[in-house]
């Protein structure tokens, strides 16, 4: 079942003033995915065609 969430991207300001984006996950989904703060090696890949983000957990 695929599921949607509408989320918004943060911008923090680093010391030397560049900014860093960031974003929360879903907490429901980390766990479905057996995501923990021992287990935590996730792959991003962004499509530039699409304009797409996919994130997924990396096999031990």
């Amino acid at each position: 079942m695929e599921e949607k969430v509408k989320k918004t991207v943060n911008f923090a300001k680093s010391g030397s003033g560049s900014y860093t984006p960031k974003t929360n996950l879903p907490m429901e989904w980390v766990k479905d995915m057996q995501i923990s703060k021992e287990n935590n090696k996730i792959l991003m890949v962004y499509d530039r065609e699409k304009k797409e983000i996919t994130i997924k957990k990396l096999s031990e």
